[in-house]
């Protein structure tokens, strides 16, 4: 007499995730969506959000199927109970981490629930991380939460270097979406800068306004992040140009009127990281014209991803040489897009690595 056999069912562990970030940064948002969508394939997603607007969950693109918490304490003991069961895995945000006291809070108090984890055999991963400063006692003190770790991917080299263990990826926001066809029209030039650095030099004003003029772009002053708004009108006014503003709601709706104008866009000139790198997945070019010296955090993880001599320090430049480097940018639009779909192709071959880490049954 035959017997029927019952295929075996998959239980797919917990995966508990924070999500939460600067409401007022379109960027986190960026990093964070792509994360959980790499995710949800390997199992359930319970998500911590804190206080988040309600444009910023949107943004999220959080599933009905996604579990969300506002309250760190309910997020928290649920991660506990699960991983108590041998049912949990635990996966750091990725983006910037401070390494201060406060900068490391999720990797000192998320400690007890990865050791409970990492003990029921359940999966500890970060993703897209990197450190903003490289000072010797917050790396003892991140040492612990490495330790546990089944994977960490940091998105540049000189945080994997630092923290002595793990590997290099392109940043997550490079993956958000495929480069477009070479022959859109691209008749924009867009401008977006940090409202904590310094203002602009009158040669910067120059050198963007003549290479606008000699290609002939529009200029578009952006904002990506609410508190530059209103550098980015002062910014316009003093460009000649247009302002795309946001009053801080409806985070998707301004993510998609930012993309739609990236999009027409032929070089984008920033000193943010995430205005440049979502820009340059629509397809613009990018240019990190600083206006001050010191910061190596865009050029650093651009090469991450592949790509090089991006960031041009405007300290002491004329306009003649400003307008010559970002002109230079332009004419190497073929190869920058080639380099970001390899950087894609690395994101991918991340990906899979985090499906197979992942991978791991809870008991039934």
């Amino acid at each position: 007499m035959m017997t029927a056999t019952v295929p075996h069912e998959r239980m797919l562990r917990e995966i508990f995730v924070p999500a939460r970030g600067q409401y007022d940064n379109i960027g986190d948002i960026l990093l964070r969506r792509q994360l959980l969508d790499w995710l949800r394939p390997s199992g359930p997603l319970h998500v911590y959000v804190g206080v988040a607007p309600d444009g910023y969950t949107t943004g999220l693109g959080l599933q009905p199927s996604d579990v969300q918490y506002r309250s760190f304490r309910h997020w928290y003991v649920a991660a506990l109970c699960s991983a108590a069961r041998g049912r949990a895995s635990y996966v750091f945000k990725p983006g910037e981490i401070q390494l201060t006291l406060i900068g490391m809070k999720e990797h000192l108090a998320m400690l007890p629930v990865l050791a409970v984890v990492r003990a029921r055999h359940g999966r500890v991963v970060r993703v897209g991380v990197g450190s903003r400063n490289f000072a010797r006692v917050p790396r003892a003190l991140m040492g612990p939460s490495i330790a546990l770790s089944n994977l960490s991917l940091w998105r540049d080299a000189e945080t994997a270097g630092y923290l002595r263990r793990g590997s290099v990826m392109p940043d997550l926001a490079f993956a958000s979406v495929q480069a477009p066809r070479s022959d859109s029209v691209r008749d924009v030039l867009v401008v977006s800068m940090r409202s904590d650095l310094d203002y602009p030099s009158p040669a910067w004003f120059a050198g963007v306004r003549a290479v606008a003029a000699a290609n002939n772009l529009t200029i578009w002053c952006v904002t990506q992040v609410l508190r530059d708004d209103d550098k980015c009108a002062q910014l316009a006014v003093d460009l000649g140009g247009q302002a795309l503003r946001w009053n801080g709601t409806g985070h998707d709706e301004q993510e998609q009127r930012l993309r739609d104008l990236y999009r027409r866009a032929a070089l984008a000139v920033s000193d943010r990281l995430h205005v440049l790198v979502g820009a340059l997945t629509e397809g613009a070019v990018p240019a990190a014209l600083l206006a001050s010296s010191g910061s190596d955090k865009i050029a650093r993880h651009f090469a991450a991803a592949g790509l090089y001599d991006v960031s041009i320090d405007s300290t002491g430049v004329s306009a003649a040489e400003i307008a010559a480097r970002l002109q230079n940018l332009l004419g190497r639009r073929e190869p920058i897009l080639a380099g970001l779909a390899a950087a894609q192709g690395e994101l991918q071959t991340a990906r899979r690595l985090l499906d197979q880490v992942l991978s791991i049954e809870s008991p039934r």
